[in-house]
């Protein structure tokens, strides 16, 4: 009974609780982040193998839509068939578009992109699809799919596609 009572006075103090209905995320701000994942060179000695890099960037949330904008550092080491040595890294420079569903944002993306092997480097554009869902207001965690296709590859007739699956979790501020 003593128990009861303490409980009863403290809910009269404390008075009516408030159910206030939660606000979709925000997604305006700037990120930067983690991301481990899969590449798969394919071109002349094309092979594939785990990757991991750094990403960064800045979206604006207008209601429904989202823009922004990204920089990823992608860190591999993928050799190529032949001695053809063997992929480094690949930078991109992206622009998204993407839907707010709330706590899921999905989006496309494209831009250009730069590999480094062991033959040189090279300049080419990507493309490709995303998902982000906010855990909390600063935490995400998503996965996009890109395409980077690089033609002329360090000033040869060669041609390479690099197809990546990232995992990624980010920290927004």
């Amino acid at each position: 009974m003593k128990k009861f009572a303490h409980a009863a006075a403290l809910a009269l103090l404390l008075g009516p609780v408030a159910v206030t209905p939660t606000l979709a995320n925000e997604w305006t701000g700037g990120y930067f982040g983690l991301g481990i994942g899969w590449s798969d060179v394919d071109g002349p000695g094309g092979r594939s193998d785990a990757v991991y890099g750094l990403h960064g960037g800045y979206d604006f949330d207008f209601g429904e839509w989202v823009v922004g904008g990204e920089f990823e550092h992608e860190i591999a080491n993928i050799g190529l068939v032949g001695g053809a040595g063997k992929v480094s890294d690949i930078d991109r420079l992206k622009l998204k578009g993407g839907y707010d569903f709330g706590d899921f944002m999905g989006y496309a993306l494209l831009g250009r992109a730069r590999m480094k092997s062991d033959a040189g480097s090279g300049n080419g554009n990507v493309f490709g699809i995303g998902v982000a869902y906010s855990l909390t207001p600063n935490v995400s965690l998503g996965g996009e799919m890109t395409r980077s296709r690089f033609t002329n590859f360090a000033g040869s007739n060669d041609r390479y596609d690099v197809d990546s699956l990232m995992f990624r979790a980010s920290f927004r501020f």
